[in-house]
């Protein structure tokens, strides 16, 4: 019986480890921290060894391969001794594919990927397919093979859970975007982070599907130094293409073999410039599969806003406040202010990821008038800043509470609060749920 080894034992790992069991593995899992009682409850359930608080080697290492969940990283000490020791270390994704048979859209970027995972499995499960959403958002993607059965998944693919994939193999791959993120993980290099975001493509066939962002340079100028043997589908904001999609005026123009659909942005549920991608993307992804162009007007038209990515919370005092706390990078914190209307009190900071705040300058210039501070260390916020908006003009708070508080002084009738931190939560919160939680929680007490 081969041993199979999960480290992490939270959502990716826990599903993982039941995948194994079912598969017939002798299966162990190791967490170096402390396992969620819901998880640990799940273990329990399926009769799966485990331990928490430590990795006891000789359990480890005798293992003829290891799924090691996306959250660890490649220099943590375990990791290391299991690739010294030549022991094959594989994703949850990986994992999970060799044992499903489903035709698989998988979408990944740094920004976007969320809501255009979650506007496709919305266009899927309108046209009444049998669908199941997992990956980076959702239920385990092992877990659901291992207990159910789906025709179509969509999946949310992190580059973490890309770094470990070899073999999986999408149907539809989707890389919405690439800007700086994560670049502690990846030796602060951007080429690295760039390969890892490709590694979607590197098992698609002449008949499957990439659908990518041509307006993105730093996607193009990767494409352009490899070879793809699949049907290529761009969408843009800038140029007509052949096959993709285009915004031509006031609508988006989707062109799929032979057909030709356009798309009224005044029909689209979702506001912004970053949402015209994002609906382009998932309107190519519908049409790959075949959805009806009717499906796919209405599904867009009624799509309903994710959690934490500019999702309203509440209007009081005519100040409307709004849940960015997905907005981990600049990137998405531009958009969220890009699209902003109304005068803007702008909730930022957490845990720097090495962000270049400079891009943020005429943004900030035009639409804000007031930044409150929410981390441990806002030194980098004040010195980007203080010059454009004033000093007067920034405070520092250490709670969501403090932040939404200070904010609501700051601001007028008319006026915006947006949570939309730029950066990781992991200094004040124990992630961007968590802080987008508390967030709401703050904003409903007032």
């Amino acid at each position: 019986m081969s041993r199979i080894v999960v480290l992490g034992g939270a959502e990716s790992g826990v599903g993982a480890a039941v995948l194994a069991k079912v598969k017939g593995f002798d299966v162990f899992l190791s967490d170096f921290g402390k396992i969620e009682e819901k998880y640990a409850d799940e273990l329990r359930k399926w009769e799966i060894p485990f331990e928490e608080g430590q990795h006891t080697e000789e359990l480890i290492l005798n293992a003829d391969e290891v799924v090691k969940s996306p959250g660890i990283p490649v220099k943590a000490p375990i990791v290391r001794k299991l690739m010294d020791a030549g022991i094959h270390i594989i994703s949850e994704i990986e994992f999970a594919g060799r044992y499903d048979s489903a035709k698989k859209i998988c979408i990944t970027g740094s920004n976007g990927k969320t809501t255009t995972t979650s506007l496709i499995y919305y266009l899927l499960q309108q046209a009444g397919l049998n669908v199941g959403l997992g990956g980076n958002i959702g239920k385990s993607y092992a877990y659901q093979v291992a207990t159910g059965h789906y025709d179509y998944y969509v999946l949310e693919i992190s580059s973490f859970q890309l770094d470990n994939v070899y073999d999986f193999h999408p149907d539809i791959a989707i890389i919405t975007n690439i800007t700086p993120d994560h670049l502690d993980r990846y030796e602060y290099k951007m080429e690295n982070y760039t390969k890892s975001k490709f590694r979607i493509t590197r098992n698609l066939r002449p008949e499957d599907c990439f659908i990518f962002d041509s307006d993105d340079e730093i996607t193009i100028e990767h494409l352009n130094k490899i070879v793809l043997q699949t049907k290529m589908l761009p969408f843009s904001q800038k140029a007509k293409v052949e096959q993709g999609a285009y915004l031509d005026k006031d609508k988006i123009v989707l062109r799929y073999e032979e057909s030709e659909t356009d798309l009224y942005l005044r029909e689209l549920s979702l506001g912004g410039i970053h949402n015209v991608y994002n609906s382009m993307a998932a309107a190519l992804a519908a049409k790959a599969v075949d959805i009806d162009d009717e499906v796919i007007r209405e599904s867009l038209a009624t799509f309903a806003p994710i959690e934490h990515r500019l999702e309203p919370v509440l209007s009081i005092k005519d100040v409307l406040y709004i849940n960015d706390s997905k907005a981990t990078n600049v990137d998405a914190a531009w958009y969220a202010l890009e699209c902003q209307t109304r005068p803007v009190i702008w909730i930022v900071g957490g845990k720097d990821k090495g962000n270049d705040y400079s891009v943020m300058n005429q943004l900030v210039r035009d639409k804000v008038k007031a930044i409150v501070c929410l981390g441990i260390d806002n030194k980098k916020i004040h010195e980007a800043f203080e010059g454009i908006i004033g000093a007067e003009n920034m405070v520092d708070t250490h709670s969501a509470e403090e932040a939404v508080n200070a904010s609501s002084r700051l601001a007028a009738p008319g006026d915006v609060v947006l949570l939309s931190p730029c950066c990781a939560s992991f200094d004040l919160f124990t992630c961007y749920e968590d802080r987008g939680e508390k967030f709401k929680d703050a904003v409903r007490k007032l």
